[in-house]
């Protein structure tokens, strides 16, 4: 199991040309999985991905996480 993990400040899914769904600062996560990988690995990766600190805080410092932004 692999995961690209990108900032984002707003972003968008489209089908056929129509957006389904948008979000403001968030992440963008592209994930690869095989028949091999386990549920449990997939929440262990979730886990980890929504606890990364990447966002700027007050202070400019990347010391907030997915969660801490909401």
């Amino acid at each position: 199991m692999q995961a690209i993990v990108q900032r984002i400040s707003d972003g968008h899914v489209s089908v056929d040309g129509e957006i389904v769904a948008e979000c403001g600062k968030g992440l963008y996560v592209l994930l690869g999985v095989t028949h091999e990988d386990e549920k449990e690995e997939a929440k262990l990766l979730a886990d980890k991905i929504v606890k990364m600190r990447i966002f700027s805080d007050e202070n400019d410092k990347m010391n907030l996480s997915v969660a801490d932004i909401g």
